[in-house]
């Protein structure tokens, strides 16, 4: 009876730790996915692009639209590590809505792509800004647990109302 009691009680106790950490990481986990969806459509842009030519030359567009693809893709892993460093260090509100603003641009950069180079360019600066932005998240939240551990001072809270005020100015041009 003692055994199956405590069984019980460690399940409980599983099922808790899951839900708390969900609820610490499921914005991160969904701006991800979106991500990845994301990937897909850029990949998907570039395949249709490629079977559509019937000859062994790719056209201009096909040669943008790699490139573009091929400059998304040398970012991501880099967007990637900096929203999760971010959102699990410091907060995930604010890395996940810089994280959102980053997939938007990253759309607008690559549509851009098509085009002229000039009209890319808004978007490769926009994203840098906000990589920035995650990258420095992530620095402090790094700072701050070390204040914690060698210093005992927790500078989270104050920490997380300045950075999701901040977030909000991202959306400036």
């Amino acid at each position: 009876m003692i055994r199956q009691q405590s069984e019980t009680d460690r399940q409980f106790i599983l099922e808790n730790m899951f839900v708390a950490v969900m609820d610490n990481i499921f914005l991160l986990v969904l701006v991800t996915l979106l991500s990845v969806v994301q990937n897909v459509f850029f990949a998907l842009k570039v395949e249709k692009e490629c079977t559509g030519q019937h000859s062994k030359h790719h056209s201009a567009a096909f040669e943008r639209l790699s490139c573009a693809n091929r400059n998304c893709m040398d970012t991501y892993p880099t967007f990637l590590a900096v929203l999760w460093c971010a959102g699990i260090c410091l907060s995930q509100a604010p890395a996940a809505f810089a994280g959102i603003i980053y997939l938007v641009v990253r759309q607008k950069y690559f549509v851009g792509y098509l085009g002229q180079t000039c009209q890319s360019t808004p978007g490769f600066l926009f994203g840098k800004r906000i990589l920035f932005f995650l990258s420095l998240m992530c620095v402090v939240g790094i700072i701050n647990h070390l204040m914690l551990s060698y210093g005992g001072s927790d500078y989270k809270e104050y920490i997380q109302t300045i950075t999701k005020a901040a977030s909000t100015l991202l959306l400036l041009p």
